[in-house]
């Protein structure tokens, strides 16, 4: 299966278009980047690993860098970037992580 997050600006109530992405793997106390994606113009990344990449049981981290966003909408946002680390314990399933964002917080779950 695979992993695939979106972002949605809570505050103006529309998805984050622009924002890179990054998915690591923690491999002992290293994380590894396996890839480095940008929202589309509906907030998303449909794939984080890149084609033909399996998904593994293991420890990864989404990285959004958020103020290059904020600072596209003319907004001094208080996280400069976000990490969302999260653990797969099995391969077969599919992990989408969502990440519901303002200038001043955020929030995450795991979605469908």
């Amino acid at each position: 299966m695979g992993i695939s997050t979106h972002i949605l600006d809570t505050a103006v109530g529309r998805p984050a278009s622009g924002v890179a992405v990054g998915l690591s793997l923690l491999e002992g106390e290293e994380w590894r980047t396996l890839r480095t994606e940008t929202t589309d113009a509906d907030g998303r990344c449909k794939a984080m690993l890149a084609e033909g990449e399996a998904l593994t049981v293991g420890v990864y981290r989404l990285r959004f860098a958020t103020a290059t966003y904020y600072e596209a909408q003319g907004l001094s946002g208080l996280y400069p970037f976000v990490e969302i680390a999260f653990e797969v314990r099995d391969a077969g399933q599919h992990f989408h992580i969502p990440l519901l964002l303002t200038a001043n917080g955020y929030t995450t779950y795991r979605g469908s």
